[in-house]
């Protein structure tokens, strides 16, 4: 059913703007590299493994004069993405993905945050370190979603 709409529709017409990232199965022992149209927001293309010779299968099936069409990849920073994607697509763009970038951020409050509490703590001012402990939600929200207590 998947090979006979594959064999109807070209998924790979007009591909421009691609995300690669990689998914696990099997409680994390398996993993799929992915790659979604971001001009579509569909799947593309999907192959087992998460390395640099996963992801060249992409490329070796879209085929060098569609692979040179690409204008820009957004993935996270893997290492093996970034290397394929300058390997076969040098004059794309490319980008972090907005998931990760907000994740990363995250994290990086979170952790900044925890070093002044644990700071505040250490210099025996309990009542400052206990507002920055329960400012983590509030950093974290949308400024228009917080209310005033």
């Amino acid at each position: 059913m998947v090979a006979d709409e594959r064999k109807r529709v070209d998924v790979f017409a007009n591909l421009e703007r691609i995300g690669v990232d990689e998914i696990s199965y099997k409680k994390g022992h398996c993993y799929l590299t992915v790659v979604v149209n971001h001009a579509t927001g569909r799947l593309v293309w999907a192959g087992p493994g998460r390395d640099g010779d996963t992801l060249r299968r992409f490329f070796d099936e879209l085929g060098p004069e569609r692979t040179a069409r690409i204008k820009l990849v957004s993935a996270d920073a893997a290492s093996w993405i970034i290397g394929v994607v300058r390997e076969r697509c040098p004059t794309a763009t490319q980008t972090m993905d907005p998931f990760h970038v907000v994740q990363w951020a995250t994290r990086a409050l979170d952790q900044c945050r925890r070093d002044v509490w644990n700071e505040l703590r250490g210099r025996g001012e309990l009542e400052e370190a206990r507002n920055y402990k329960r400012s983590m939600w509030v950093l974290r929200k949308n400024p228009e979603h917080l209310s005033s207590a």
